[in-house]
């Protein structure tokens, strides 16, 4: 019990979710340990909570004991079609994760030129190693975007040079098969 509450305590972040404004869920990643069910009622909970507000209203909401404790908190921030938004505990800073969302956003519209929700549909495993480069665990690690580009685009070269070094090592094993067989 005593290990569960420290984990509380630890994870300042409890879940990341971008989602269309139709409720589509775009992006979600969870930083507690909860089951399918759960995690979808969240999503949708979240997406009515934060799309009933009216565009001048505060970015920052209550929202009960949805992750299973009293002081979490929604963060938002709307652009274009999709709602970012981060689920917290009381021990964050409100403008520290809207400049969390800022950074997250020029980001992925740095990477993607101009993101739209069609690059959250199309390139989600990029998505997904760019928000760890930021966030691991609920906690945040990096807030630099040069950093985070740098980091991500040196994953992509590593990735294409493997797949060119086994797709010309296949090769060069299929035209010794070739000549063997002949």
């Amino acid at each position: 019990l005593k290990l569960l509450k420290l984990k509380e305590r630890v994870t300042m972040i409890h879940a990341i979710l971008v989602f269309n404004t139709q409720g589509k869920p775009r992006l979600s990643k969870f930083y507690g340990n909860y089951n399918e069910h759960e995690e979808q009622k969240i999503i949708r909970e979240s997406f009515q909570l934060v799309s009933k507000r009216a565009d001048n209203s505060c970015n920052f909401l209550e929202c009960g004991s949805l992750f299973g404790m009293k002081d979490s908190r929604l963060i938002y921030r709307h652009f274009a079609t999709l709602y970012f938004v981060f689920a917290v505990d009381s021990s964050e800073s409100e403008l520290g994760i809207l400049d969390l969302i800022q950074v997250f956003v020029e980001t992925l519209d740095k990477k993607f030129e101009n993101v739209c929700e069609l690059d959250l549909v199309f390139h989600v495993d990029k998505i997904h190693h760019m928000l760890d480069e930021i966030i691991m665990g609920g906690m945040v690690l990096e807030t630099d975007m040069l950093a985070v580009l740098k980091i991500t685009d040196d994953q992509e070269k590593c990735l294409k040079s493997e797949t060119s070094s086994i797709f010309s090592s296949s090769k060069s094993a299929s035209e010794k098969m070739k000549s063997w067989l002949k």
